[in-house]
């Protein structure tokens, strides 16, 4: 798509329709525009494991996540860009949304200092010493050209002390203006700020609240499902969207399962991204209508159906449970592929379904089907 300024249109939000908290909106962007609720397939290092770019746009996604970290170490943001960006270097010309990096150098980096310039540590693949501060973390994002840019913050796993979680919200707050600050997007480009506070209300509120004084294009929920209770998590939510701007879209980062997406959509959050869905394909896991399936088990070894005969996915239909299973306890590459493919169908399915559901004004209604569909289980064998 063209971004020549006089053609590229701006970076919005148009909520087309509610229902109770649920919304149907649609986020423009200068390279197309994302439907939601959205699930955002993870492209750590420039590729959604197992898939090709074409594949997942035919699924029905409108938007990938790349990761700043994996993408800094290698190839390096410098040689994206000469490379001609993100978008072009992955063949992806749709949506792209990068997170921070600050997750990742929490999670994966070796020898890490936070201090309130940033964060230095040593990469996780050869000991080398980085640092990855609001600004540069802006730049490189930047660098990479995607359409959804995200602060730097902190995140604390859960359960955690009030007093560290309020000094980390504290300081992804002062990151925050500081990532705004350093924002220079061309046109159709945004970024979001990332509401902190670990599992404490009130912590949550204050930093919406400065959030919202700092003013973004969108919101995310960060510091969720990283150790706490669903139920813990869907209060959090639920607190805190409401003190959010209803023009703007809001992003629950790395949830989740789909009951954690139909619960998150029904306390009014728009976009989600997470790596279950292909890591789960990897390791023999789908999700389908009837539920969570485990290929690995023995019992489908000798079974000639497919995993959903009605199913829009190829994968799903068209190869028989003792195929897949083979696959899986061969460790055979197609195992992996296919695998993935029937999962990535079923999360673009489940928001597919979500959003003619909340523009109908029968969300309620959609959620309970699904969830029925999960508790009757599997299909009985003939």
């Amino acid at each position: 798509m063209s971004e020549t300024p006089s053609e590229t249109p701006e970076f919005g939000f148009i909520l087309h329709a509610t229902d109770g908290m649920a919304r149907r909106g649609t986020v423009t962007t200068a390279h197309g525009e994302i439907r939601t609720p959205a699930f955002m397939p993870v492209g750590t290092q420039a590729t959604v494991k197992c898939m090709y770019p074409t594949q997942v746009r035919e699924l029905g996604a409108d938007i990938i996540l790349g990761n700043t970290y994996h993408l800094m170490l290698r190839p390096g943001a410098e040689r994206v860009a000469k490379l001609g960006g993100l978008h072009h270097f992955m063949n992806w010309p749709h949506p792209i949304l990068t997170d921070s990096g600050g997750f990742q150098v929490m999670s994966l980096a070796q020898l890490r200092k936070i201090t309130e310039k940033g964060v230095t540590f040593r990469s996780h693949i050869d000991g080398s010493k980085h640092e990855l501060t609001p600004e540069r973390s802006i730049e490189i994002q930047g660098l990479l050209g995607s359409n959804i840019q995200m602060q730097l913050d902190e995140c604390v796993a859960l359960p955690a002390e009030r007093k560290e979680m309020a000094r980390a919200m504290e300081l992804s707050l002062r990151w925050a203006e500081r990532s705004k600050s350093a924002f220079f997007g061309k046109r159709g480009h945004g970024i979001f700020g990332i509401v902190q506070g670990g599992d404490d209300e009130e912590l949550r509120l204050r930093s919406a609240k400065g959030l919202v004084d700092i003013g973004f294009h969108g919101y995310a929920l960060g510091g969720l499902a990283v150790g706490e209770p669903q139920d813990v998590m869907l209060r959090v939510i639920a607190a805190t969207t409401p003190a959010l701007p209803v023009e703007k879209p809001r992003y629950l980062m790395g949830v989740g399962t789909p009951h954690d997406i139909l619960e998150a959509v029904a306390r009014g959050i728009d976009m989600f991204d997470c790596v279950m869905p292909t890591r789960a394909g990897r390791h023999g896991q789908v999700f389908t209508r009837h539920g969570r399936v485990n290929l690995r088990n023995a019992r489908h070894a000798d079974d000639p159906r497919p995993l959903d005969a009605l199913s829009d996915c190829p994968a799903a239909r068209d190869w028989s449970r003792a195929y897949l299973h083979h696959l899986v306890r061969t460790g055979e590459a197609l195992g992996a592929m296919l695998l993935t493919w029937v999962n990535l169908a079923y999360y673009q399915s489940l928001m597919a379904g979500a959003r003619a559901a909340i523009e109908a004004g029968r969300y309620a209604d959609y959620k309970a089907e699904v969830e029925a569909g999960w508790a009757k289980g599997d299909i009985e064998p003939v």
